[in-house]
């Protein structure tokens, strides 16, 4: 099938099966917006093939831009900022998503052996893969063999019968796509508990999780079983930021989602997530999201009502 008519029959699959009630696949996601307010988020692991418009994605001081007949890879949970390009009533943004498990990754390395360990280069050939430590986030134009993959995992969803066996088949099959690809590097480091993203990642979580807790960077640097140095160095590399400037996006985050999810103190919300003063809080709430806390919040429940936000990748 050829590049075209794989875009058009993903996005005739999406189409159909975006948002409709019945079993779905584990770890598949859909998207099928018209438009979005910007709007920030977490972005967990995650493939994105595009089969229709196009959006931005801000991770820190980089941009990346993707659209039809490309996919994103997040390999880590990263606080990002999107909002659709491309997206209409007329020609929404229609998307695929595969949530990227690491065991699943580690036991497709494990079954292909030294295969796994390298890449195309430009002539089709394979060469050694990188040893730079990846990028987070990272967009490429979607192989013949990616998209053929994906239009066939999608199908899938009205063959209820199939897919139990199916799916996990041609997962892996996307999986090895993306491991011999240009972002091969990226993904297989997700799959190794013993590399340099695992370690950063190890970090990240513990963030995540402890986001009100004070934290030393020397305390983060122990836990990936790094120098400080080479943590710092190898902690920007992937996310785009400092751990602490990191640590304070998802104090932010995480306090929107308090502010969003019902009216409520904005000094109570910046408290519960770490800030120990209301007017530091609400200086750096406005200061990432252009608005102060009250109005930022009682804006985004508005347009909750209204449709989706375009924080995620999807």
């Amino acid at each position: 099938m050829s590049p075209n008519a794989s875009l058009d029959e993903l996005r005739t699959l999406i189409t159909r099966y975006a948002g409709r009630s019945g079993p779905g696949i584990d770890g598949v996601l859909l998207s099928s917006t018209p438009s979005a307010a910007p709007s920030s988020d977490i972005a967990d692991p995650v493939l994105v093939v595009v089969a229709q418009g196009a959006k931005r994605i801000v991770l820190g001081d980089r941009i990346h831009d993707y659209g039809a007949g490309q996919y994103l890879v997040v390999s880590v949970d990263l606080p990002v900022t999107g909002h659709y390009t491309q997206a209409s009533p007329e020609r929404p943004f229609l998307a695929f998503g595969l949530t990227l498990r690491p065991g699943v990754i580690a036991s497709l390395l494990l079954d292909a052996g030294p295969a796994a360990s390298a890449g195309p280069d430009r002539g089709g050939a394979v060469r050694p893969a990188r040893s730079a430590t990846p990028p987070g986030l990272a967009v490429s134009d979607a192989p013949d063999e990616l998209l053929d993959a994906v239009v066939r995992m999608v199908a899938l969803l009205g063959q209820p019968r199939d897919a139990p066996v199916l799916a996990p088949m041609v997962e892996r099959e996307i999986l090895w796509r993306l491991v011999t690809g240009e972002q091969g590097a990226m993904v297989r480091q997700i799959g190794l508990a013993d590399s340099r993203l695992s370690h950063v990642a190890r970090a990240i979580r513990w963030l995540r999780s402890h986001h009100a807790d004070p934290v030393r960077v020397e305390d983060l640097a122990r836990m990936s079983a790094m120098s400080l140095s080479a943590f710092h160095r190898h902690f920007r590399a992937v996310t785009a930021m400092t751990p602490i400037q990191y640590q304070k996006r998802i104090r932010l985050q995480e306090a929107r989602l308090l502010l969003v999810s019902g009216p409520g103190d904005v000094a109570a919300a910046g408290f519960a997530v770490g800030y120990d003063s209301a007017s530091q809080f609400s200086r750096e709430y406005r200061r990432q999201f252009g608005v102060p806390p009250g109005q930022d919040a009682a804006r985004l429940r508005r347009e909750a009502s209204e449709g989706a936000f375009a924080g995620s990748p999807l």
